[in-house]
């Protein structure tokens, strides 16, 4: 078998951890399988080389930066290369220029174009086991670019898309994906198997196990992706394919995203054209908006309400201060989280979103925002309580069985 494996950044946190990873892809070759090897950079590399840019600059050249924490996965991936070879296996480092990794010319959020494989198949075929620096690759001037974070993964799903891998495992410090975060709910429950569907919505949602990038691609190449543990021996989640068992679940996870910021413009002229200017201004500034919310028009103007992130809610009231004209006024609320439910289930099955408004009521949490697609209903409540909203939704799905 030929398997793609990544490892993450706390999992290749210290040499002694670096050295419990080459042991664990000693036994993996010990066991038959060709290997290829993604890591990240150490724990806290990355965010100590911006530092080091930002001590020169507030504003250091985007194409720099690349070249800078481009660094941190050759450094890992060097030393896993070295700690291999001491134990007797054949390894090489590579670098996602020697990988064959292009991407377009976006630095520091570079999406791949295209995989190379002959320079890995020809290092499989000498028995090696190769090491890719994750998170990077390079464009067609030949200059080095980054994926953006979580690079890695998504490093480690396009290569193994690429070579026809028969599965990508995903290692990180926790061993699987859980009906909702254990840290809120210890009575969460490990998945053993999630569709791409079902991982998107939660990934975009605010689970941190997989990147949602990689899980799009994963989706696309027919990946199998395996989010395991680098510090248990446990079988992990598998990421694939929805299929008809998948369907029996209602709901399958409960995510909680409290990186939100509600924006309410009241008595917005209705005009035709209003929204696109409004949200043309907000893209200008690159604010990603989430939940859109527009009244009935009373008397020639309507309220309109919508969320972002709450790290880019400075962008968007800058965007929003030249429309002074165009609105009586403007409310900022960052005290608002997002609790929301996925499930292929829904699909086939009514009364989802019954349930869960049902039970918000009978716990006294106003909902304040709506959004549904076909398989997730999130909700826009106080952030104070959103912990007690995870909670009681997951006793009313009944995940914890």
């Amino acid at each position: 078998m030929l398997i793609v494996q990544k490892y993450g950044g706390t999992s290749v946190g210290s040499l002694e951890r670096i050295e419990n990873v080459a042991k664990r892809v000693a036994k993996a070759r010990d066991e038959g399988n060709d290997l290829v090897v993604v890591v990240s950079a150490m724990s806290g590399e990355t965010n100590k080389l911006i530092d080091y840019a930002h001590h020169f600059s507030k504003t250091p050249s985007k194409r720099e930066m690349d070249m800078l924490l481009s660094s941190g996965e050759r450094v890992t991936a060097s030393l896993l290369a070295i700690a291999l070879e001491e134990m007797g296996y054949p390894a090489i480092a590579m670098t996602g220029r020697q990988a064959g990794i292009r991407t377009d010319d976006t630095h520091t959020y570079a999406r791949i174009e295209s995989i190379d494989t002959e320079p890995i198949r020809r290092q499989l075929e000498k028995g090696r086991i190769v090491i890719v620096a994750g998170f990077q690759g390079i464009n067609e001037q030949g200059e080095v670019t980054t994926l953006g974070r979580g690079g890695s993964d998504l490093s480690a799903v396009a290569l193994a898309g690429a070579l026809h891998a028969d599965a990508c495992e995903i290692y990180s410090d926790v061993d699987g994906v859980y009906t909702t975060d254990p840290r809120i709910e210890p009575r969460a429950r490990k998945l053993d198997r999630i569709s791409y569907e079902e991982m998107l919505e939660l990934s975009s949602l605010g689970a941190k196990v997989l990147q949602n990038r990689s899980v799009e691609l994963a989706k696309k190449m027919g990946v199998k992706i395996i989010a395991k543990s680098s510090f248990s021996d446990g079988p992990g989640t598998i990421i694939t394919e929805e299929n008809e068992q998948m369907e029996e679940v209602l709901v399958s996870g409960i995510a909680l995203d409290k990186n939100q910021a509600r924006v309410s413009l009241r008595d917005v002229v209705d005009r035709p054209g209003i929204a696109a200017e409004i949200f043309q201004r907000l893209a200008d500034e690159q604010v990603n908006v989430d939940m859109i919310i527009q009244n009935a028009s009373r008397e020639g103007t309507t309220n309109l309400g919508f969320t972002v992130p709450q790290s880019e809610l400075e962008r968007a009231k800058e965007a929003l201060e030249g429309f002074s004209g165009d609105y009586g006024e403007v409310d900022y609320d960052e005290n608002v989280c997002k609790v929301s439910i996925v499930g292929v289930g829904m699909k086939s099955h009514s009364g989802i979103a019954a349930k869960a408004f049902s039970t918000m009521a009978a716990n006294n949490i106003n909902i304040e925002m709506i959004s549904t697609s076909e398989i997730k209903v999130s909700m826009v409540i106080d952030e104070k309580y959103g912990e007690l909203a995870v909670r009681v939704l997951h006793e009313a799905y009944e995940l914890d069985k």
